[in-house]
């Protein structure tokens, strides 16, 4: 087994260089770095985490927690996931889950916690290393999340500028941040274009606004769903489909995630697709750079969501010469 005295002779550097490298990166430049990298990969050189952590004081482990259902047919924690232990990966961290049917925050060196309500933030309080939160708060905790507001505004003027005359809100049933957001981004598009609004909440689930659908049925034509999640926005389809509605040219439909949802419906849903696997490294580099700096405030990192037309909603008409 290779050791750090033979990284550091096959590189011609000291061990103290391939300590710095392994260890603070950022310390060093990249050509050094890419020179004990090489040597690394050439000789198979695993660093012995557990010595680092003995030295650091460290247990080199982050947790995520995710405080809600989850829901195996959905990938969206799964990208999540990816994108946080390509990250901590990086740093010689080990990543480990917490559900909330298995709860244990356990040792740690700092915590990235999704799926929180506002009743979680008393006992996350006492947490006594550092934290980092996917999704925004209002409780000064460094974030990272979509801009929400921007998403449905972004998908409220698409079902506009497609002609649909009609525009619905089909909201998730819950008193939390990021749907205040959503749901003010398809109010402030309406309000601009000083059209009447309609919003419906439901618990984010297809069922539920698919009976929604077919309980109220038929709608006006040239109505489009702004919705504030793919599955919702499932629901939807899938009830005026049932209905013997016309989806896109007298029905649209309108998601928000982008995340595996959107792709198997048919028709594929237009969307608000959301960049989870690069928020998650994004929330990885933050609690890392927390840790390092003794639990000093990292603020919040805002991604916009891009808009994906696909077959759910009319195409943009382009102009012909």
């Amino acid at each position: 087994m290779a050791t750090l005295s033979d990284v550091a002779k096959k590189a011609n550097v000291s061990k103290m260089t391939v300590s710095r490298v392994i260890n603070h990166p950022d310390q060093v430049t990249d050509e050094l770095k890419e020179l004990v990298f090489q040597a690394m990969k050439e000789l198979d050189y695993q660093p012995n985490i557990a010595a680092k952590a003995l030295v650091s004081k460290r247990s080199q482990i982050i947790k995520l927690l995710i405080l809600e259902e989850i829901d195996t047919t959905e990938p969206y924690y799964m990208n999540l996931l990816m994108g946080i232990a390509e990250a901590v990966g990086k740093a010689h961290y080990s990543l480990q889950l917490v559900t909330e049917s298995g709860f244990d925050i356990g040792a740690s060196d700092g915590y990235i916690i999704t799926g929180f309500r506002d009743t979680d933030f008393q006992w996350m309080s006492q947490l006594d290393k550092p934290v980092v939160l996917f999704g925004e708060n209002h409780y000064g905790y460094d974030f990272v999340d979509s801009d929400n507001r921007y998403g449905t505004n972004l998908t409220t003027h698409h079902a506009l500028e497609v002609g649909y005359q009609n525009i619905i809100y089909i909201g998730i049933d819950i008193d939390e941040s990021f749907e205040h957001s959503r749901e003010a981004g398809y109010l402030n598009a309406m309000k601009k274009h000083q059209l009447p609004t309609e919003i419906q909440r439901f618990k984010n689930r297809s069922t539920m606004s698919q009976n929604y659908i077919e309980d109220n049925w038929p709608f006006p034509k040239n109505t489009c769903f702004v919705c504030s999640s793919d599955r919702l926005a499932l629901g939807i389809e899938r009830g005026i489909l049932n209905c013997g509605g016309d989806v896109p040219e007298d029905y649209g439909i309108i998601g928000f995630d982008g995340v595996f949802l959107d792709q198997v419906s048919s028709p594929k849903l237009t969307t608000a697709k959301q960049a989870i696997i690069k928020m998650g490294e994004v929330c990885g580099e933050l609690l890392l750079k927390k840790i390092d700096e003794d639990g000093a405030n990292q603020g919040s990192r805002i991604f916009l969501p891009e808009l994906i037309v696909r077959e759910s909603t009319r195409q943009v008409k382009k102009l012909t010469t």
